[in-house]
C-alpha cells in the first residue's frame, strides 16, 4: 500500500522481536520502545527540508545545512509516552504536545480526554507517536485533531500495526506517511493486534 513504510533495517527487526517476548521486564521494554522509536524516527524524518548555511570550523569555512521545520512531537496518551525520549534525542529542539485519547472496550471507538494544543499552530511538521496500530480508531481521529489545528504536515511512527489499522488510517488520511517496525497478521474480535506484543502500556509501566 502506497504511503506505508514497514522498517527493513535489521536491527529493527531483532529489536522488535525482543519486544515481542513475554519474557522481556518492562525497564528492558521501555528501552526497545525508546531505541525502536528513535530508529524509526531517523527513517521518518529522510525528506524535512534544510538550509544551506556556512560555518567555521576549527580550520576553515565550510557549507552546512540547518533544519528549516519545526517539529512537533504528538505522543498519544499514555503508551505514546514512551517513544518520546528517543526521538527527542534525535531533534532535541522539537516541541512536545499531548494528545489523549482512550478505545472503548465496548464500541472499540476513540474517545478524547485530554488536548491542551495552542489555538495557533507553532510547529510546521507533527509526528505522531503511537506504539500500536489496531483498529486505527485512534490514529484517525489524532490526524483529524491536527489538521484541525491547521498542520498539514504529519507523519505517523508506531511500532506495530493490524492491516486493519493501516487501512483504515490510510483510507482517512492518504497523505499521511505511515512508519512502523512490523505489520502483523490480524486483529482478534476483540481488537487487539495478532501475534501483537501485548498492551504496550501494560509491559512498559508495569501495570
Amino acid at each position: 500500500m502506497k504511503n506505508v513504510f514497514p522498517s527493513p533495517h535489521p536491527l529493527v527487526s531483532t529489536k522488535l522481536s525482543l519486544l515481542r517476548d513475554v519474557r522481556t521486564e518492562p525497564k528492558k521494554f521501555r528501552e526497545l520502545v525508546r531505541e525502536l522509536s528513535a530508529l524509526l524516527a531517523y527513517e521518518a524524518t529522510l525528506d524535512l527540508a534544510t538550509q544551506d548555511i556556512e560555518l567555521q570550523t576549527p580550520l576553515a569555512m565550510t557549507q552546512g545545512k540547518r533544519l528549516l521545520e519545526r517539529i512537533g512531537l504528538i505522543p498519544v496518551l499514555r503508551a505514546g509516552l514512551g517513544m518520546v525520549e528517543g526521538v527527542w534525542e534525535l531533534m532535541p529542539s522539537a516541541e512536545v504536545w499531548h494528545i489523549g485519547l482512550y478505545r472503548d472496550e465496548r464500541t472499540l471507538k476513540p474517545v478524547s480526554y485530554y488536548n491542551r494544543l495552542p489555538i495557533e499552530p507553532t510547529v510546521s511538521v507533527c509526528l505522531i507517536l503511537d506504539p500500536m496500530l489496531a483498529t486505527g480508531g485512534s490514529a484517525v481521529a489524532t490526524v483529524d485533531i491536527l489538521k484541525e489545528w491547521g498542520v498539514s504536515k504529519i507523519k505517523y511512527i508506531g511500532i506495530i500495526a493490524a492491516p486493519e489499522g493501516i487501512e483504515r488510517l490510510h483510507n482517512a488520511h492518504p497523505d499521511v506517511p505511515i512508519h512502523i517496525a512490523g505489520i502483523d497478521e490480524r486483529l482478534n474480535e476483540h481488537g487487539y493486534i495478532l501475534p501483537g506484543l501485548g498492551d504496550a502500556g501494560d509491559r512498559m509501566f508495569g501495570t
